[in-house]
């Protein structure tokens, strides 16, 4: 299984994002970068993908570089955290930059993945990087003041705390208003029963994004939040096996 490697990188504003990586060892393959969610207050950011063993086992299937990155306040990332919003975004922006540079990874694919509160600020640099291959997004929300309205008041207090409630903090948040940016094709993939994350959050993220004409495809599964992996996987493989399929030519 391919070795993971754990760097520091700047995030661009002076602070800096941890990162961990499990190289391809076939030249000019593409990259898939995961962003954590919430990970229920044990705050080990991409580390949870090195110990379950996502990516050294994505990287030996598919033969791709693969990498996780903590969000500020995770791990060894510099914090605050902020709720997905701006510090959160530039972490994967920064992530992604450091994948393109690397001598096995095709820049022209790369694929984001994000989870929960990484699948909230997946789509936002989504919006922002019109450069990637493809995005995957499981349980998430994208209409931030709806999904604020209607949480839990933990998840109001964790909102108000890190983002504040301002109209700009819930647009710098909130991809349903920015999905005319996006041209990625995006994989949705969500839970019927979700009390985190109502499905209704995916289903208009969808619509969205349809209206705007990126290329997208919506899986509600039976299951809330954490979906189960028997049901994921293969839906995912079959995307990222299509997505990553051989190009007749590399340059």
């Amino acid at each position: 299984m391919p070795a993971v490697t754990r760097r520091l990188i700047d995030r661009g504003d002076g602070a800096c994002a941890e990162l961990f990586c499990a190289s391809s060892p076939d030249p000019w393959n593409g990259a898939i970068l995961f962003v954590h969610g919430n990970q229920g207050g044990r705050l080990l950011g991409g580390r949870e993908a090195v110990d379950d063993g996502t990516l050294a086992r994505f990287s030996a299937r598919l033969g791709v570089t693969a990498a996780s990155v903590s969000q500020p306040g995770f791990g060894a990332s510099d914090g605050p955290a902020d709720f997905c919003g701006p510090r959160t975004q530039q972490a994967i922006v920064a992530a992604l930059d450091f994948l393109k540079r690397q001598p096995s990874v095709d820049p022209t694919r790369i694929i984001l993945y994000g989870h929960s509160r990484g699948a909230v600020a997946s789509a936002m640099v989504a919006s922002k990087a019109a450069d990637l291959k493809a995005i995957i997004l499981t349980g998430g929300v994208y209409d931030l003041r709806d999904a604020y309205e209607h949480s839990s008041r933990g998840l109001q207090h964790a909102i108000q705390t890190e983002a504040g409630l301002s109209d700009d903090s819930f647009l710098d948040r909130s991809a349903l208003f920015h999905a005319q940016t996006i041209r990625s094709e995006i994989l949705l993939v969500h839970g019927k029963y979700d009390d985190r994350a109502s499905v209704d959050q995916a289903m208009r993220f969808s619509q969205a994004l349809a209206l705007a004409g990126a290329p997208v495809s919506l899986h509600t599964l039976e299951g809330g939040h954490r979906l189960p992996r028997e049901q994921v996987t293969p839906i995912v493989r079959d995307f990222l096996t299509r997505i990553l399929a051989p190009v007749a030519t590399r340059h």
